[in-house]
């Protein structure tokens, strides 16, 4: 599946509720703490709902990539 938008967050999914709206409302607050544009954020969120659940959860993922704290990037 192709990224709607290239960047990615700092964001692991993992133990966050499994809820749909759950999981857009907390991409949505930490692409907003990192700088994202409201449009960036828009076009994810509006990929990630254009379909089913696992769409929505397989879009959301594929705009995260957690960081470990030691990393230099």
């Amino acid at each position: 599946m192709k990224k709607v938008v290239t960047k990615t967050v700092n964001l692991d999914l993992v133990g966050v509720n499994g809820n749909a709206f759950m999981i857009m409302g907390v991409f949505q607050r930490h692409a907003k703490k990192e700088g994202w544009s409201q449009q960036e954020i828009d076009l994810v969120l509006a990929e990630a709902k254009s379909s089913d659940y696992n769409h929505l959860l397989t879009t959301i993922e594929n705009h995260c990539e957690p960081k470990n704290e030691n990393d230099d990037d």
